[in-house]
């Protein structure tokens, strides 16, 4: 039996549409053997790995409305780190994720983060998950970081946002889904705000790890939906999000049903 692993990156609300590829692999009875996780990558990973469903998850995303939203998003006008303290996000996980360890969920899941002061990316695997979760969604100058395990930690969209190469050597299978996105051009060029300014900058340097990892260890299914100017903190556009990677999903079965065949195929040959 050939074992899938299946990565899925940071994007911020770009990230909901993990939650479609997942319902494919639900809908195809594939249980992935191990799972990793970046930002919003290592929430959806964290969710699924403990045994809720894609439509599990897609429930709980679509129960956010304005009110819960704003319980997320606890701004902090005293903090010198970050404009969100981030307290509302860890009571969301500690909510909707049934698991406190990583040893309590049904799958493995691997989660990245960056430690702050050794400039390093950090993965988790053994332990407590709601911190290492946590940790790994602390986008820089948004969510405060946060100190677990002696370490600093920040998003780990820093230093490796699509964390495929960690799981290559733990599956036969990888998929890696990448939500960084995309920006339309405007017709004039303008400058942008110091928001777009900063997290655009960080998406180019999150590409451009992306870029070289590919050059170094390719996934087996590489999905990378076009999510045009849908920012990190969009959660108002989850219908959008979730529609607009419908061409996405199909490729992705499609691919999904031929590595399936191929399976079988080998099997049958074997027997």
């Amino acid at each position: 039996m050939k074992k899938i692993g299946i990565a899925l990156g940071g994007g911020g609300a770009r990230g909901i549409c993990h939650i479609e590829f997942l319902k494919v692999l639900d809908e195809l009875g594939v249980k992935p053997s191990i799972i990793s996780g970046t930002s919003i990558g290592a929430i959806i990973g964290a969710m699924y790995a403990s045994g809720l469903s894609g439509l599990d998850i897609e429930k709980i995303v679509r129960e956010i409305d304005y009110k819960v939203f704003l319980k997320l998003l606890d701004f902090s006008i005293l903090s010198k780190a970050s404009l969100i303290k981030g307290k509302g996000v860890e009571n969301f996980l500690n909510e909707h994720i049934p698991a406190d360890t990583f040893e309590e969920l049904k799958i493995p899941l691997k989660v990245v983060a960056t430690d702050f002061w050794r400039e390093e990316d950090v993965v988790f695997e053994t332990g407590e998950l709601i911190p290492a979760v946590r940790g790994s969604l602390s986008i820089p100058a948004v969510f405060e970081p946060i100190i677990f395990q002696q370490c600093v930690l920040i998003d780990g969209g820093t230093s490796n946002n699509l964390p495929f190469d960690i799981i290559r050597d733990d599956c036969d299978i990888l998929i890696a889904v990448d939500v960084s996105g995309t920006k339309s051009f405007p017709i004039e060029p303008k400058i942008p705000n110091w928001f777009d300014n900063m997290m655009t900058s960080f998406q180019i340097l999150q590409s451009s790890i992306v870029e070289y990892q590919m050059k170094i260890c390719k996934p087996d299914i590489y999905i990378k939906p076009a999510l045009r100017d849908v920012g990190i903190l969009d959660f108002d556009k989850i219908n959008f999000v979730l529609l607009s990677v419908r061409q996405d999903v199909k490729f992705f079965r499609q691919e999904m049903i031929k590595k399936l065949e191929q399976k079988k195929s080998i099997l049958s040959l074997l027997e």
